[in-house]
């Protein structure tokens, strides 16, 4: 009886010893975030990334009571950005916001110092918004898609369109319009939509193709013109401006889609949490109508569902850039 006794003694030591000696890593790994997260986003401010960067970083920070900073770092269409989110510390305390323009990039910059498929972990994918064309309505005086193609193809190359930078969406899409409406449009590379399109409501650029994340308020404020919104359907935020098909552009259809990675190693614990997080934050009321208001949808992919997507957009791209002869400028 004593030796049985014993025994059991020894195993609920051994154990109590086992639970006291996980128990500090449990902890640490419950406790994310412990200190505020910094979310590097690839871009200067004031473009679409920041439209949904900076209400999911006051609501996190809200929700978790740690700051979500946001690092604006801006330049060669997001790679810089990226470049430096690839080689942070893989302990959650740095997140990456990129968007479709990564899944461009591989086509586009042959040398990328990063690979975003081995280098990053897809997390979830934040908002989806159509893209729009915008014209400065005192530089381009087109009412409607139709005036707008016929005054392009009796003045090829008199007008220009500014991008995001070279080898981004907003790049991709103007290339892509001007190969199906055998248009010429001079094409501007900024670093990032948000000085783009500042230019686009002065009058030193004439058109974009950006996303409504960026060009929703704007277009309300009645700074720049919306003459068509791409994809098979009208936007509900937008329901007086046509869609591609609709004016005869029925295999138009571009998206500006934003999502979250972290570093490669970044513990699963921690990549859950992020992902329960960001879930829950633009599920709440406030978030939901700023989406909304954008134009922008979430979709609400599992992590491999999204994973799959940015393989599947890697490839499509690299389609797109072959066909149209896009490159660097």
């Amino acid at each position: 009886m004593n030796n049985s006794l014993s025994r059991r003694d020894v195993l609920r030591a051994a154990a109590a010893a086992s639970a006291a000696s996980l128990a500090p890593f449990a902890s640490a790994q419950s406790a994310w975030p412990a200190k505020p997260v910094m979310m590097v986003v690839p871009f200067p401010a004031g473009g679409g990334t920041d439209a949904f960067a900076r209400p999911l970083s006051a609501q996190f920070s809200k929700q978790t009571g740690k700051q979500l900073i946001i690092d604006n770092k801006g330049g060669a269409g997001g790679t810089v950005g990226a470049s430096v989110a690839s080689r942070a510390a893989a302990d959650g305390y740095t997140l990456f916001m990129g968007a479709v323009h990564h899944t461009i990039a591989p086509s586009m910059y042959p040398k990328l110092d990063y690979d975003l498929e081995k280098d990053f972990i897809p997390l979830t994918l934040v908002a989806n918004v159509p893209q729009v064309l915008v014209v400065n309505p005192k530089r381009v005086e087109a009412k409607d898609v139709k005036e707008f193609l016929a005054l392009m193809r009796k003045n090829p190359g008199k007008y220009n369109y500014g991008s995001a930078g070279s080898g981004t969406s907003h790049h991709l899409a103007g290339e892509l319009f001007k190969q199906q409406t055998k248009t010429f449009i001079t094409h501007i590379p900024y670093r990032g939509a948000g000085p783009a399109l500042q230019d686009l409501i002065s009058g030193s650029v004439d058109i974009m193709f950006d996303g409504l994340g960026s060009s929703s308020a704007h277009i309300k404020g009645g700074r720049i013109a919306a003459l068509m919104v791409a994809g098979p359907k009208r936007n509900p935020a937008f329901p007086d401006v046509p869609c591609a098909a609709e004016v005869g552009l029925p295999d138009y259809n571009v998206t500006t889609w934003y999502g979250l990675w972290a570093p490669k190693g970044t513990a699963a614990d921690i990549q859950a949490r992020v992902i329960d997080e960001t879930r829950k934050a633009i599920q709440s009321d406030e978030l939901k109508a700023i989406w909304a208001n954008n134009g922008a949808e979430f979709p609400n992919l599992s992590q491999q569902q999204f994973a799959a997507f940015v393989s599947t957009e890697i490839r499509k791209w690299a389609t797109v850039v072959k066909a149209s002869g896009a490159k660097l400028d």
